[in-house]
This record gives structure tokens, sequence and C-alpha cells, in this order.
């Protein structure tokens, strides 16, 4: 798998409370966005690999509501996640 579990828990670490808050919102958010990072990188070279777009946009679905939200129940943590993450709306 091209995520080790070490690697997933530092993420949950730097945006999560601990390593092993899975749960939290900005948690989430960032694992989305690491996951669509590598999608992304993977359809550059593979095109035509139809599966992998259909996963991408799921996640990018996923991602946005989980923005929104974010939004809805502190701005402030939003704000912070999408400066933190460099994401656009």
């Amino acid at each position: 798998m091209y995520l080790a579990p070490e690697e997933k828990a530092k993420i949950f670490k730097k945006h999560g409370k601990d390593a092993n808050d899975t749960g939290s919102t900005e948690g989430q958010i960032a694992l989305f966005t690491y996951r669509i990072e590598h999608l992304t990188k993977h359809l550059k070279a593979n095109h035509k690999d139809y599966n992998t777009e259909r996963s991408l946009v799921k996640l990018v679905g996923k991602r946005r509501s989980l923005l929104n939200y974010l939004m809805k129940k502190d701005i402030m943590r939003y704000r912070a996640i999408v400066k933190e993450l460099n994401l656009r709306k």
C-alpha cells in the first residue's frame, strides 16, 4: 500500500489531537488531501485509468463535504485547515 501506518499516524498527529485521533475532521481532511495528491500524480502518468479517476472524484467530494461541515461548525478551524493545507474553494 502507498501509505504506511506510520505515515498515517504522522498525518493524524500533525492535524488531529494525537496519532490515534483518526476521527477528527481536520485529520480526515488532511488524509484525504494526501490521498488526492497521490492519485493525481498517478493519473498524470496513467491518463486512461478511469477507475482511479472515479475514485479521485469521490475523494474530492468527500473532502468537500467535510470542509463544508467544518465551515458550518467552526469557521476558525475551517480557515486554519484551509491555510495549512493550501486548499482553495
